[in-house]
């Protein structure tokens, strides 16, 4: 239910919340976060849909991006995302962490524009970045 939610809200062909609304809420534009969502799960098999240890339909790579966003564009604390989104602590950090891996690991390379307004985890203290903004 909570994933339906998450694609009738935001990545539907007619969602209830337009551009306007979306990019205040990731922390960037819509087209980014489907390029992301796009390049992560053929790089990382973490963010690919799959089953959890108990055979049950797991976290969506939608949910899970979008958690990880949620956490980095608000500096949520892991434990208010298991009230909101149902994922455990330990299990939204390691989402989290792997995500900012993966995306190093994905565009180190090249300035990450859609990312400039993040507070939190990722910055230019993490890696060597080619363009890295060092007015930050």
């Amino acid at each position: 239910m909570t994933h339906q939610n998450l694609m009738n809200n935001y990545f539907n062909p007619n969602p209830i919340y337009n551009e306007k609304d979306f990019r205040p809420r990731f922390g960037m534009r819509h087209h980014v976060v489907e390029r992301l969502l796009h390049d992560v799960q053929h790089v990382n098999p973490d963010f690919q849909y799959k089953l959890d240890r108990a055979a049950h339909p797991g976290f969506s790579p939608h949910q899970k991006v979008t958690i990880a966003l949620r956490m980095l564009a608000y500096a949520s604390l892991a434990d208010a995302i298991n009230d909101i989104y149902g994922m455990f602590e330990s299990t939204s950090l390691d989402n989290l962490v792997g995500l900012c891996d993966t995306v190093v690991q994905l565009y180190k390379e090249e300035y990450l524009r859609g990312f400039s307004g993040m507070k939190g985890l990722l910055d230019c203290m993490h890696c060597q970045w080619k363009n890295c903004p060092t007015g930050w």
